[in-house]
């Protein structure tokens, strides 16, 4: 079969003119004490080889579909190569697969289910013809798994340093909303925004925190992924997010907040600036009349994509 792809989310500079919104708070059913490391912990993915399916094309692990995460690799020769996660009756993830051979993480988003896996191999122009398929029923037991080990979007490991520097970061920090505090802070004031590769950043671009880090500057979705990794190794579940602001994708963080659950846009844009909302909404006083009048319209945003 041949199948024709839309490209994957592009991050321009018109993106900056976006806001990023603020939702309601959601309350899941299992909660999460929260307790701060001593010095990071970082979550490392293993492809242990306990249940994997393969042809000549592909290999997926699925050992560890019960933290919340696959791996898959490209074993073929084709350069250019697609795979696609979708659980059953939610919105299908499209991502690049590297054909280096090595196997490549991807979270379980979207929960406990039916996933269906598929590789495709790129034929010619935006065609592409499927190379590998398999169907995977996930019963995720640490139903927070997805959103604090690493992946192909938000990928760091314990020598990272942006685990190191989220370490240093936290180390004054209390509880988990100074944690949050801390890294927006320490993001804000050493990243600046980067319009030429806003302008320049091509489809299928994924973050390198590290390198966002060390050159300071980056793009909404260098942004998200840095801070997201910090959060993460400090045990904060968190969520980098792309969705809709107007008729805009962009990228922004949702974060798991013990006595409140997951309270999203926690981190956000405004249309000029990165903002650290109010998580307990005990008052409206902290944020401007213009914002509050746009988080009340919930068609300014939308989510779609969880990583």
């Amino acid at each position: 079969m041949k199948t024709a792809y839309k490209p994957v989310v592009k991050l321009a500079a018109a993106a900056a003119a976006a806001f990023f919104a603020v939702s309601s708070i959601q309350v899941p059913v299992t909660a999460l004490a929260y307790t701060k490391p001593a010095g990071s912990h970082v979550l490392t993915p293993i492809a242990s080889g306990v249940t994997t399916y393969s042809n000549e094309k592909a290999t997926l692990d699925a050992s560890n579909v019960s933290e919340g995460y696959i791996m898959v690799k490209y074993t073929g020769s084709v350069g250019k190569i697609k795979v696609q996660i979708t659980k059953s009756g939610s919105e299908t993830y499209t991502y690049d697969l590297s054909s280096s051979g090595v196997y490549e993480v991807f979270p379980l988003s979207e929960g406990s289910g039916s996933y269906s896996v598929k590789v495709f191999e790129n034929i010619q122009g935006n065609q592409y013809s499927q190379a590998f398929s398999q169907n995977v029923n996930a019963t995720i037991t640490n139903q927070f798994g997805p959103f604090l080990y690493p992946n192909q979007y938000v990928n760091f490991n314990a020598a990272s340093a942006a685990v190191q520097t989220g370490a240093s970061v936290a180390a004054s920090a209390t509880d988990q909303l100074e944690v949050v505090s801390n890294v927006y802070n320490y993001v804000i004031n050493n990243v600046t925004y980067d319009t030429a590769k806003a302008s320049s950043v091509q489809s299928g671009y994924l973050p390198n925190v590290d390198v966002v880090l060390a050159q300071k500057k980056g793009i909404c979705f260098d942004y998200a992924a840095l801070m997201t990794a910090m959060l993460r190794s400090q045990d904060i579940p968190t969520k980098l997010v792309v969705g809709y602001t107007g008729n805009l994708y962009h990228a922004w963080i949702n974060v798991y907040l013990e006595g409140q659950g997951w309270v999203d846009n926690i981190i956000y844009f405004d249309g000029n600036s990165w903002k650290l909302m109010d998580p307990t909404f005990a008052s409206s006083s902290g944020q401007s009349q213009e914002i509050m009048q746009y988080i009340g319209n919930g068609s300014n945003y939308r989510a779609k994509y969880s990583y």
